[in-house]
């Protein structure tokens, strides 16, 4: 149920070119966002280079060369390709620009505009590892942290990029530096562990992260639920045996609602939550990279079956803060030092994410607790109460997941009665009078006709007439469901016999 845009962000080929904005930047929309236009041509200037000057400059990759396959070549590897960043202070210059200072496997045997393509990747990923911008102070101490972002191919498909930045090893004030892999898969706590091995390995010395890469690149990626065995030396250790460990719901494995819970109360997930069924713009802030982007995907997650279909950016580059003026829908993450920059908007919600903020919501619509039905909202903080503070991440996506899974149910869960199937093998046809009319109970009419207007639900009934037989966990949660309410119904009828 993973729609192409359903993570969106720019595409370098677009960005160096200065070419207007696809169909890819502002998914779902119709036309341009003319207003984000200016910002290329800052773009231009700060990232377009003469290629022999690109060439001399970048630093060359010290692992042995790999052929470079097809993205369904690659589906089934745990990673296309890992790149050290490294800060580097310009010379003459106060600040710091980030350089790939190392890269396994090296990208060869492309053709050239594969390979053009990959430099612009390349150069979306420096962005993403220091977003912040090139004002850099050098550091003694500096908490690792990690995070991550997605990039999306012309084509619609998506290549994750999951990060750890942390201070090298070295003795005085240095700036950090960060370890960023590129992967087909989406899986981050899975990665976070990957990162692991590699901090322990790089303590020791850059050499011994290649022969760990190797094998985790040789290694086939798990079937959720399934375990994959690593094996990997490390001198004075022998030889260890890492278990990498994917989740049993696919669905879930790129999420960890933990950190949405630390920063936002019950109520205010709901109110978030409110706002972005309805397809608003939305910006979270947080000092924290690793806090923004645990945070938007999780938000994301609670749409499940429902996939967000507009701009969605885990943590805005500085020097793309112009998206913030996008007219269109959006779900953004920005740095708390970039609040003066988004205060002035309006018509959006803006959250504040710090631990302990005087207001949660800098700015609101207003409307955001009366949007859900009033019974639904009791029902879902009753939900949620269930799941206990020592819970495993696996226990606590249960308890979350299955509490908005089951507003979806009630709410929009009759659609399979409402789409007339024609003969042929032709499309069915949503009927969506009567489906707004059988909503129950009546108080849950007035939010159903204004989400079955959003994009997300359209694009899912575009696929539900596609498809003549449903299947899937959110099928299965509609026939149980309706199920006990066929056994409610009876046991009713059979009470109302008896005191008769």
């Amino acid at each position: 149920m993973i729609h192409k845009n359903q993570y969106i962000f720019y595409l370098f080929n677009q960005i160096t070119t200065g070419a207007k904005m696809s169909n890819e930047v502002d998914a779902g929309d119709h036309g341009p966002m003319k207003l984000l236009t200016t910002m290329f041509s800052s773009l231009q200037e700060k990232f377009h280079r003469d290629r022999s000057d690109r060439d001399s400059t970048l630093p060359r990759p010290t692992a042995p060369a790999l052929a470079v396959t097809s993205a369904q070549d690659q589906s089934h590897l745990f990673f296309e390709y890992l790149v050290v960043v490294s800060l580097r202070k310009k010379r003459g210059e106060g600040t710091y620009e980030p350089q790939i200072t190392y890269q396994f496997p090296k990208l060869a045997n492309m053709r050239r505009s594969q390979r053009e393509e990959e430099e612009k990747s390349l150069k979306a990923i420096l962005l993403f590892c220091f977003p912040e911008g090139v004002n850099w102070a050098p550091l003694t101490e500096y908490t690792s942290e990690t995070f991550s972002f997605v990039l999306t191919e012309v084509d619609g498909s998506r290549r994750n990029g999951y990060c750890r930045r942390l201070l090298p090893s070295g003795k005085g004030a240095r700036p950090p530096e960060a370890y960023c892999i590129i992967s087909r898969v989406a899986c981050f706590g899975l990665f976070s562990k990957i990162f692991d091995e590699v901090e322990k390995r790089r303590q020791i010395s850059m050499a011994m992260i290649y022969p760990f890469m190797q094998s985790l690149r040789e290694a086939p990626f798990p079937a959720p639920g399934n375990t994959v065995k690593i094996k990997s030396f490390i001198p004075e250790s022998g030889t260890e045996i890492i278990s990498l460990t994917r989740p049993l719901d696919s669905w879930l494995e790129h999420v960890d609602f933990r950190t949405l819970f630390r920063c936002l109360t019950d109520e205010e997930v709901l109110r978030v939550f409110a706002s972005t069924v309805l397809e608003r713009r939305i910006i979270f802030m947080a000092d924290e990279l690793s806090t923004l982007s645990q945070v938007l995907h999780a938000v994301a997650a609670l749409l499940y079956p429902f996939t967000w279909q507009h701009t969605f950016i885990s943590i805005v580059p500085s020097v793309l803060i112009d998206v913030v003026m996008a007219p269109t829908p959006y779900l953004l993450g920005v740095q708390k030092n970039k609040l003066d920059d988004v205060i002035d908007q309006s018509d959006m919600l803006i959250v504040d994410l710090t631990e302990g903020a005087e207001n949660t919501f800098i700015t609101c619509i207003g409307d955001e607790s009366t949007i859900l039905p009033e019974k639904l909202q009791e029902e879902l903080l009753q939900a949620l109460c269930c799941r206990k503070d020592n819970s495993t991440s696996e226990e606590l996506n249960k308890v979350v997941s299955e509490a908005f899974l089951s507003f979806f149910v009630k709410t929009v869960g009759h659609f399979p009665s409402h789409v007339k199937r024609r003969s042929g093998g032709q499309p069915g046809v949503f009927q969506i009078k009567s489906f707004c009319k059988a909503s129950e109970p009546k108080a849950s009419r007035h939010f159903v006709k204004r989400f079955i207007q959003t994009q997300m639900f359209d694009l899912f009934i575009q696929e539900v007439e596609r498809q003549p037989t449903q299947e899937g966990f959110f099928h299965q949660k509609i026939a149980e469901y309706q199920e006990s309410k066929k056994k409610e119904k009876a046991k009713r009828g059979w009470v109302r016999g008896l005191v008769v």
